[in-house]
């Protein structure tokens, strides 16, 4: 038996600057504390934006917090479609050339020339549990997910690994959607040693 990971579902939200809060909310404003997150400072805000592309848009879409250097909006590949976008699959912070989008807050519009990504499916780990399966940071590994009727190998997941990350793998709407979750959803890590090479339970 592999190690087991919980999975959970990342919905559309939103990175924002301090400078891009600014805007949106206006001067002196602060972003408040809704609802905490499972990686330790991480938080769902109480403030609301609106997100638009050239074909559709999105309203009370969730920001979280803390504020960071660059502004970030990650949604799902069916999302992309209804706004009328193509945004590349990367990690976070890998916004160089992605798409762009107009972010709308209760105070003013921020036009977004690039920063918009649908997030790559991503295990969280600390360096003890990294240590513990022989995982580096960047590496990529397979998840496979056992569901009542639509199981599957979930490949191509990156492992990012941090001193104060608690285990957990994410995986955006479309692709809980593929596999039925419904619930708390666990999955099994499966180490992958090269290329051409039999798996083996990390």
């Amino acid at each position: 038996m592999g190690r087991i990971v919980k999975i959970e579902v990342s919905a559309r939200h939103v990175h924002l600057s301090w400078s891009d809060f600014e805007t949106l909310f206006g001067n002196g404003v602060e972003l408040t504390f809704e609802k905490g997150l499972l990686q330790p400072g991480q938080f769902k805000a109480g403030q609301r934006v609106a997100i638009l592309g050239p074909k559709g848009s999105f309203d009370e879409v969730a920001i979280v917090g803390p504020l960071r250097e660059k502004t970030q909006v990650e949604i799902s590949i069916t999302d992309a479609k209804k706004l009328g976008l193509n945004p590349p699959i990367r990690e976070s912070g890998d916004l160089k050339g992605s798409e762009g989008c107009k972010i709308v807050g209760s105070s003013g519009t921020v036009e977004l020339g690039e920063g918009v990504i649908v997030p790559k499916r991503h295990l969280h780990l600390s360096f003890e549990d990294a240590s513990q399966m022989r995982i580096e940071s960047g590496e990529i590994v397979r998840v496979k997910v056992k569901t009542p009727e639509r199981s599957l190998v979930f490949d191509d997941v990156v492992a990012r690994v941090s001193y104060d990350f608690v285990e957990v793998m994410h995986i955006d709407t479309d692709e809980a959607n593929a596999i039925g979750l419904s619930g708390n959803v666990f999955g099994e890590i499966m180490k992958k040693e090269g290329e051409g090479t039999d798996e083996h339970m990390a």
